[in-house]
């Protein structure tokens, strides 16, 4: 198989190369102009900051993406699905209120905003895919039904999937919020009896007939109900919940045949910051220091390439002090001998801090369904 090609720019800066022109000469020279924007709708996945979390990617780097795009014909927005959890982004109308405070708008980032998924999360388009694990992927419609797809990933680490990149932001952010829950979970959601206040909304929005409530306490027939998650997206209570996760190896899977439904068949494009990376989701409230120095910007046509490319330059890079890996080598100094005194380079960082975790696997997986190629070569662009 072709290496795939991906390009990568470093921060260093001089007067009249500041880091949004090499922004925009490194898209252009990793060939974003090969697209045919002219007319098309083209979605601009990027994830706006959950309130109170600061390591999401500035608002002036999109508006720099949505120029090009307009220069090259295209009609930009935008787009971000609203999330499983009960948060400051679970809705259409707090999710556009922290985009808005964050700077996503016309003024700071030249494009409007579209919440993939609609209101409550059940606004999306079933892809058929024939994956192992999710033969319909439940994409947000906007996304779906968009001519093109940009992806603009914020690299860090994950509790769950190992690291977060462009797999994870294609195939997680664009689901919608059932398509989260399937992502997951292994399991139906269930209802927390304690927090149910008998409202009807998860019986009203529920597509299956699964849920009535009885004696003001909502009941799930779990012969009838199929999984997706709706009941978990419209409660306001978090009284629909989900039971049980996957592993990390499956999850990475799913969302890798997530991330083949959104790209599949529509011209797409991917750039990653390796900037604030830091150690868990994006999705908490809060960011924790970062756990490698800011490395750059990278990008590529292939997602799996691209993934790839990151996570090598952060294992390449010396870890810096006073975060997640500065603790675990604290309790090894003074637990079981360690003496962690260097600074980890060459070592899978991702690993250090989430050791249940395999992100490898999604890698894999997306070369096995031709979503990408993990052998890539790394093009410098000054």
């Amino acid at each position: 198989m072709e290496k795939s090609k991906v390009f990568f720019t470093d921060l260093r800066t001089v007067p009249g190369n500041d880091l949004l022109t090499k922004l925009e000469k490194l898209i252009r020279k990793a060939g974003i102009g090969e697209i045919d924007f002219d007319g098309k709708f083209t979605a601009i996945k990027i994830h706006f900051g959950e309130p109170g979390n600061m390591a999401y990617i500035r608002p002036n780097y999109a508006a720099r993406v949505v120029d090009v795009i307009r220069s090259l014909g295209g009609k930009p927005f935008l787009t971000d699905a609203n999330t499983l959890y009960s948060g400051g982004r679970s809705n259409a109308v707090d999710h556009l209120h922290a985009a808005m405070e964050n700077g996503f708008n016309r003024i700071g980032a030249h494009a409007d905003v579209i919440i993939a998924d609609g209101l409550k999360g059940t606004d999306y388009k079933e892809v058929p895919c024939g994956g192992k694990y999710c033969p319909s992927p439940k994409i947000g419609a906007a996304i779906a039904d968009a001519d093109i797809v940009i992806s603009m990933n914020h690299f860090k680490g994950h509790e769950q999937s190992g690291f977060g990149g462009a797999l994870k932001n294609l195939g997680m952010g664009s689901a919608s919020v059932g398509g989260k829950l399937e992502l997951h979970s292994s399991s139906q959601p269930c209802i927390d009896l304690d927090n149910c206040i008998g409202c009807r909304i998860c019986e009203k929005y529920c597509r299956h007939d699964a849920v009535k409530v009885v004696d003001r306490k909502a009941v799930i027939d779990y012969d009838k109900c199929v999984g997706c998650g709706q009941c978990v997206a419209v409660c306001q209570k978090s009284a629909a919940v989900v039971k049980d996760y996957d592993t990390s190896e499956v999850l990475n899977s799913k969302i890798a045949e997530y991330a083949y439904a959104v790209v599949n068949g529509k011209p797409s494009f991917h750039i990653s910051f390796i900037m604030n990376v830091s150690p868990n989701c994006d999705c908490w409230n809060h960011n924790d220091a970062a756990i490698v120095p800011d490395l750059g910007i990278a990008a590529s046509f292939d997602p799996v390439a691209l993934d790839c490319a990151c996570a090598d330059l952060v294992k390449s890079a010396p870890s810096l002090h006073g975060n997640a890996i500065s603790d675990k080598d604290v309790h090894h100094e003074h637990g079981e001998g360690c003496g962690c005194s260097h600074h980890h380079k060459g070592e899978d960082k991702f690993r250090i801090v989430h050791p249940d975790t395999n992100w490898e696997a999604g890698v894999e997986y997306g070369e096995q369904i031709g979503l990408g190629c993990r052998e890539y070569e790394l093009i410098k662009v000054r």
